[in-house]
């Protein structure tokens, strides 16, 4: 199903469009790609006056808030370089804009984005960012399991692997929400 409607008091919310991330190389699209489409969206959003939130991931230097339990595969190992949870030059330096610091895969739990959601009268969220299968994911669940209206913006957003992209977009998203490209959404806009 495609995207059909967008609530007056929509906010885009962009996981993990920061240095470090945008770094990796990507499939179906580049991160470039991602970035671009993600600030047409942000500066339509930030136009009609409705929320952008850029939601970056970081962690404290001696690692004492990283998610703790046993995986078979860890993180990113090692130091990060510095500046690497900066958001991108192309989304940062907007004041109106909310910025949140996440320490798990998804946007909600352990942080205030709900809180700055309500708080603006949010209804839907148009959700961007890296990676479709990680960190959109998880926000996109959280995000309906709260009640909000969920819409991904497909062409927005992507995975380390183009596989891992596609099953997000076709299997589990039309479950939270509605998908469209980032041409759709901006048509939509009120």
């Amino acid at each position: 199903m495609a995207v059909s409607t967008l609530d007056d008091r929509t906010a885009l919310v962009l996981i993990d469009l920061q240095n470090g991330i945008v770094a990796a190389p990507t499939a179906p699209h580049t991160t470039s790609e991602v970035v671009a489409r993600s600030a047409r969206l942000a500066d339509a959003f930030r136009t009609r006056g409705l929320p952008v939130v850029l939601v970056r991931v970081s962690f404290a230097d001696d690692g004492a808030d990283v998610v703790p339990g046993r995986t078979e595969k860890t993180g990113m190992g090692g130091t990060p370089p510095a500046g690497w949870d900066l958001i991108v030059d192309d989304l940062a330096g907007h004041p109106g804009d909310l910025t949140v610091t996440k320490r798990n895969w998804g946007a909600f739990h352990g942080t205030d984005l709900d809180v700055h959601l309500r708080r603006r009268g949010v209804t839907q969220i148009v959700l961007g960012g890296v990676a479709t299968s990680i960190g959109v994911e998880s926000t996109a669940r959280a995000a309906y399991e709260h009640g909000y209206h969920v819409t991904l913006a497909t062409d927005a957003m992507t995975d380390r692997d183009a596989e891992s992209h596609r099953h997000s977009v076709e299997r589990i998203f039309p479950r939270l929400g509605e998908t469209g490209t980032t041409a759709e959404i901006l048509d939509l806009l009120p």
